[in-house]
């Protein structure tokens, strides 16, 4: 079998399975979306992992109205797609994979999972778990909240990640930013007791909103002393980071521990 890296070919463009996929807001008539989805562009190596690997790694979750949401009443226990029970870490918009794996690769005895909506991250993400030969790392393909709301049952994360989520820096879609005090409510949820919430962005307006989110969120106190947190240890340096660095904007990182 040819390995993943011989099939890196132009990218081709795949067909989402219906018009939902191209997710206009009243799909998510509950909530505002803090992305927008277009058709996804998969190399040849990506369609291999989705086709190969999805049965092995990617969660398949009962949709709601959109590809990408997931419906009422879809509650499982994390341990049924691990085979197993352990610590479990989640990454919303884990992207292109980098921070997960490296993280499942340092830490075998933890389960990871990875949320994203863009597919050819996800493909990405297999292709290097299945590479490292990875068994801890799960991906699905939805959108975060409903990640959070109706998939995983409350108390069930150890830790939550939200690494250069979408700043969204015009002001008229700062609603669509992640980081909010509903968004707070559904992480307070889903973690346990003593869980910890890790952020990072390169955008210090938003920064600066994360934190006034969570200062004020009930169940949240800070796990940083002074006025940001030091970097993470198992950040590794991603594309979206290289790229806010390039353009001369600084890293600011926090992290809070549900009581």
């Amino acid at each position: 079998m040819a390995s993943l890296e011989s099939q890196a070919e132009p990218a081709v463009i795949v067909e989402p399975e219906d018009a939902a996929s191209q997710a206009p807001d009243e799909a998510y008539p509950e909530g505002i979306l803090s992305f927008v989805r277009r058709s996804a562009r998969l190399t040849e190596g990506q369609k291999w992992a989705w086709t190969h690997l999805s049965g092995e790694m990617r969660i398949d979750v009962p949709r709601g109205r959109s590809v990408t949401s997931v419906a009422a009443n879809s509650e499982r226990d994390p341990a049924e797609f691990f085979g197993r029970k352990a610590r479990l870490v989640v990454e919303i918009g884990s992207g292109q994979g980098h921070a997960i794996v490296h993280a499942a690769e340092q830490r075998p005895d933890t389960n990871f999972l990875a949320v994203e909506v863009f597919r050819a991250g996800l493909a990405r993400t297999m292709g290097s778990a299945h590479r490292a030969g990875l068994d801890n790392v799960r991906v699905v393909e939805a959108n975060a909240p409903e990640v959070l709301e109706r998939l995983l049952p409350a108390a069930s994360i150890d830790e939550l990640w939200v690494f250069f989520s979408d700043p969204w820096p015009k002001a008229r879609h700062n609603k669509r930013r992640l980081i909010s005090p509903e968004f707070a409510t559904l992480v307070a949820r889903a973690l346990k007791p003593g869980g910890v919430l890790r952020l990072a962005t390169d955008w210090e307006e938003y920064a600066l909103q994360m934190r006034d989110v969570l200062d004020a969120a009930e169940g949240f106190e800070r796990n940083f002393a002074g006025e940001w947190d030091e970097r993470f240890d198992g950040r590794v340096l991603t594309v979206f980071e290289r790229k806010g660095s390039a353009a001369g904007r600084d890293i600011r990182d926090l992290s809070y521990r549900l009581r």
